[in-house]
């Protein structure tokens, strides 16, 4: 498939984080490029891999502001400053919305607070598929729904990035894969749009995703550090909707328990 690379979206650069004495993170390099592909909207999606307690939800911290690194930085784009706190957007599994209001309400939280964002609200919900949900309130929706909610919800504070912490837990094959729609929707309604989601589920990585970072301590040295990427663009490996028929799926799906056997 023809695509190509151009502007820097996300730079970690030499990223490092400790608690007192101890390591956390260690020598942390990744970025993000924007992904053009003719005639298509294009955004990016990266699925972070690691063992729990790899330090992979510090990382997602580190990369969403929420936590600043002992040393290194994360920057956005080209914003001469590192990453602040709602810059990126963050969806946690239980798609915190305020019962007691209704979508549109919760939704005016944050739209009020953003040029043009009450007319970008309204496109969202008609885009995700929630326009006739406006009134209802979230224990009236499906978790499906809701997560969409909270998407779009983080959409509209957030610079076209989105970190999705564990977005296929718990879910049975139908209710994944409106998820994996979901997302593809996000990453192609903006040419910038970047989701990164943290999985434990190495199938759903290589199905969704054009790139895969893999974080964990390497033998004899303390600290979780990059142990691989993949580009899975460059094989072939991303943007068809028959993915699980290409000849290198399953033997990258294999590829990466290996490498987990090996943490």
């Amino acid at each position: 498939m023809i695509y190509s690379k151009t502007e820097r979206l996300l730079t970690v650069d030499n990223l490092n984080l400790s608690y007192g004495d101890k390591i956390i993170l260690r020598d942390i390099n990744l970025h993000v490029d924007n992904i053009l592909r003719p005639g298509a909207t294009q955004g990016q999606v990266v699925a972070l891999l690691g063992l729990s307690g790899s330090g992979k939800t510090q990382l997602f911290r580190c990369i969403a502001g929420m936590q600043k690194p002992t040393t290194g930085s994360v920057r956005l784009m080209n914003h001469p400053h590192e990453v602040n706190a709602g810059e990126v957007g963050v969806v946690q599994q239980a798609y915190p919305l305020f019962n007691h209001r209704t979508v549109w309400s919760n939704l005016l939280l944050v739209a009020d607070k953003k040029l043009g964002g009450v007319d970008e609200a309204a496109k969202l919900l008609e885009h995700f598929g929630l326009g006739d949900k406006r009134g209802a309130y979230p224990l009236e929706l499906s978790g499906g729904q809701r997560q969409r909610v909270a998407i779009i919800q983080q959409l509209l504070c957030s610079s076209h990035f989105l970190l999705m912490d564990e977005p296929f837990s718990g879910l049975d094959v139908m209710a994944k894969r409106r998820v994996f729609d979901t997302i593809q929707k996000v990453s192609s309604s903006d040419e910038l749009n970047t989701v990164i989601f943290t999985t434990h589920d190495l199938e759903a990585a290589v199905t969704l995703a054009d790139q895969i970072w893999v974080i964990g301590r390497e033998k004899d040295k303390t600290g979780s550090t990059v142990i691989r990427q993949m580009d899975l663009a460059a094989n072939g490996l991303a943007w068809s909707p028959d993915i699980q028929r290409h000849p290198l799926y399953f033997p990258t799906v294999l590829e990466l328990k290996d490498i987990f056997a090996s943490l």
